[in-house]
């Protein structure tokens, strides 16, 4: 006899826990454990115009799929990326994320999330003012990252380097 998988449900403070949880991750470091979030179909996405609605007829700021932010893990974990000695920090001041949607019954979630993140390194600092969506998908009773887009306030401004990820 088949038994049915059990339903997982979410509350919306669950989802509002994951988004606090993955901006700790990212404020400490711990990019390893961030990537285990993402689903192997996932993009982050920080567009470059104001209100932009296509990641792909229109250039971004950023646009990774899973491979290139293991790429971008992998740099900021290596021993000899020098560009990164010392190592840059983040630290991200958010606000009560709004849960947009909370579909158990499909396993889809969606976050928006206003920030400001504070990078530095060195006698360097920048802030930038953003706001955050997340797609989330419940895949084996866990809530993973389907997609994430930042858009900054200043979007259209000349930005210099931005090593980690808002």
């Amino acid at each position: 006899m088949t038994v049915p998988p059990k339903e997982t449900t979410f509350t919306k403070e669950n989802v509002i826990d994951f988004i606090y949880d993955e901006t700790r991750m990212l404020d400490e470091g711990k990019y390893d454990a961030w990537l285990e979030l993402w689903l192997e179909d996932g993009h982050y996405w920080m567009p470059l115009d104001y209100r932009q609605d296509d990641p792909h007829l229109v250039s971004s700021l950023l646009y990774e799929d899973i491979f290139m932010l293991k790429l971008r893990v992998e740099r900021l974990n290596g021993a000899r990326t020098f560009s990164q000695k010392p190592k840059s920090r983040c630290h991200h001041v958010i606000q009560r994320p709004f849960v947009d949607v909370l579909d158990n019954e499909n396993g889809v979630y969606r976050t928006t999330t206003s920030m400001h993140y504070v990078e530095t390194r060195l006698d360097e600092q920048f802030l930038l003012a953003l706001t955050a969506t997340h797609d989330l998908k419940c895949v084996d009773g866990k809530l993973r990252i389907a997609n994430k887009r930042v858009d900054l306030l200043n979007c259209d401004a000349a930005f210099g380097n931005i090593q980690l990820l808002p």
